[in-house]
């Protein structure tokens, strides 16, 4: 299966996730607002989720998928792999079960290390610590699915693992809905928050059952076994090590932001994380896929020597990559007001809040590209197993982070704080191609380098339209249901009408790219 076409497959189960996530964000904005309960929530939902994608979905992945993948394709075949994975689980569950109990128990220490500012307001910091050892089973949960799905991507079973964050939205709508009615009954905001950290832990059931029905259902038998630390099982942990770190700089960022964000005035931390979702729209739909889909494609061209299908991998992903964000980055800069008060504006969430809110939008984005990039770049690391080079230019980048924000945070805030994640992801992606460049491993080409130059030339096209497009509307955006609709229907489209007929026009759309979005997949041969 081409990339074009695993992306695809892993982008377009996202973006339904995140349609629902979507909703699922604008309702709890219009019910809980930017307040103590919901800024207590956002930090218990924080915990599990970054520990989830630093750990899980970032260090295990980036070090399991290669190994499980050249194991497969080895002489033992699958029943090797299959070995090996067992293994990996018996050991797996053990430290999964360790970690969540330790950090369970040492919860008021570690939300005074990210949150101490909350303990100035009467029982937000206690609310945090119920909250977060309430959801943080979600982290064990969730790691064993993350192992489950890096499992079928080996087998270019890419469906499953994009589907399962649907399952938790759904389940989170489903607790907002409850919580509100209880609230309605005579609860409080605090009910609420109650009430979606419980669905938390049961999304993690749901998505545990799912994705061990679909590992079963693809033909890959795991065993249960007691743990037994083989070469290959000790060479991992070796491998997760400085992957931890590595692979999840900006995962470990959110830690680092958010013990910023809770030192400002309440409701920051809330608005933060709303508006990371209109940044995570481009960069979940397009990075995760281009990340998940590259990482064992790649692998597969290492482990032959085949140095010419992994540099051309890796141009057609960051063709791919700038095609999808650049535009989306200018798009969002201009259109935020209109976007965030469309979606977020109304019930308990202000228009004030909305204006920060946007502006939070615009400081983001500005390194959209770049969140992106970092998928693509780090996979020609890890897929040689080479997770110690990440490891230094990750630590560089994050302290030139919290430099940045001490001295910004003070003068201009929440928005401030945004702006240094931009720029030092910028800094880590340079420097992870310069590295890639030097070690002769993938480098741009005139060819790369003038497609990407006409698609800023096209994504400049598109701004000037919306920039002159956006003034037409203002009292639409914040109107009933239909207005919002239209007015945003008529943004998107005007947006994408010039964007993709300039970059037709000067050539930024690369016509064989497009031609395998468009073709087939050939039909299985007759065994």
């Amino acid at each position: 299966m081409s990339l074009v076409r695993n992306v695809g497959t892993i982008g377009g189960l996202t973006a339904l996730s995140r349609v629902f996530g979507f909703v699922r964000d604008m309702l709890l904005a219009r019910v809980l607002g930017a307040g103590l309960a919901a800024d207590a929530f956002q930090l218990a939902f924080v915990l599990p989720n970054t520990f989830r994608r630093l750990f899980a979905e970032g260090a295990f992945s980036v070090a399991f998928v290669p190994m499980y993948t050249r194991t497969l394709h080895s002489h033992g075949g699958e029943e090797a792999a299959n070995q090996f994975a067992t293994d990996v689980l018996a050991v797996f569950v053990w430290v999964l079960l360790g970690f969540s109990a330790f950090a369970m128990l040492a919860m008021p220490g570690i939300v005074w290390l990210l949150a101490s500012e909350y303990q100035a307001i009467p029982g937000k910091f206690e609310l945090a610590v119920t909250l977060s050892r309430i959801t943080f089973p979600y982290l064990g949960l969730v790691s064993l699915v993350a192992m489950l799905s890096g499992l079928l991507n080996a087998h270019a079973r890419f469906a499953p693992g994009a589907f399962v964050p649907v399952l938790l939205n759904l389940v989170l709508i489903g607790g907002i809905v409850t919580g509100y009615t209880m609230r309605e009954a005579g609860g409080t905001d605090v009910t609420v928050a109650y009430v979606q950290s419980i669905a938390v832990a049961a999304a993690g059931v749901v998505q545990l059952l799912y994705m061990a029905w679909a590992t079963r259902r693809a033909g890959v038998r795991l065993k249960i076994s007691v743990p037994r630390f083989t070469p290959e099982v000790r060479r991992l942990g070796m491998l997760i090590l400085p992957a931890t770190f590595g692979a999840g700089v900006y995962q470990i960022s959110q830690f680092v932001d958010t013990f910023f964000a809770t030192s400002l005035e309440q409701g920051s931390l809330t608005l933060l994380k709303y508006a990371d979702r209109l940044n995570q729209m481009p960069l979940g739909i397009v990075g995760i896929a281009l990340g998940t889909a590259i990482l064992p494609m790649l692998a597969r061209h290492i482990q032959t020597d085949n140095a010419a299908e992994a540099q051309r991998l890796q141009a057609n992903a960051v063709e791919m990559a700038t095609l999808l964000t650049l535009p989306a980055a200018v798009a969002l800069a201009i259109c935020a007001p209109a976007f965030v008060t469309a979606f977020f504006v109304g019930g308990r969430m202000t228009i004030a809040a909305g204006d920060t809110m946007a502006q939070i939008v615009v400081a983001l984005v500005i390194g959209l590209p770049s969140y992106v990039l970092v998928k693509v770049f780090q996979p020609a690391f890890f897929s040689r197993e080479d997770t110690r080079t990440p490891v230094w230019i990750a630590a560089a980048a994050l302290i030139v982070n919290i430099g940045i924000n001490i001295l910004v945070v003070p003068r201009f805030g929440i928005v401030g704080l945004a702006g240094a994640t931009a720029f030092t992801s910028t800094l880590n992606v340079v420097t992870l191609y310069v590295i890639l460049q030097a070690r002769g491993w993938f480098h741009f080409t005139w060819k790369l380098a003038g497609r990407i130059g006409r698609q800023i030339a096209a994504s400049a096209a598109m701004g000037a339209a919306l920039w002159a497009l956006m003034p037409l509307m203002t009292t639409r955006y914040g109107g009933h249901v239909i207005e919002r609709v239209w007015s945003l229907g008529v943004l998107v489209a005007a947006g994408m009408a010039v964007f993709f007929g300039v970059a037709y026009l000067i050539g930024a759309l690369d016509k064989d790219l497009i031609a395998q979005l468009r073709r087939r997949r050939p039909a299985p041969k007759a065994q």
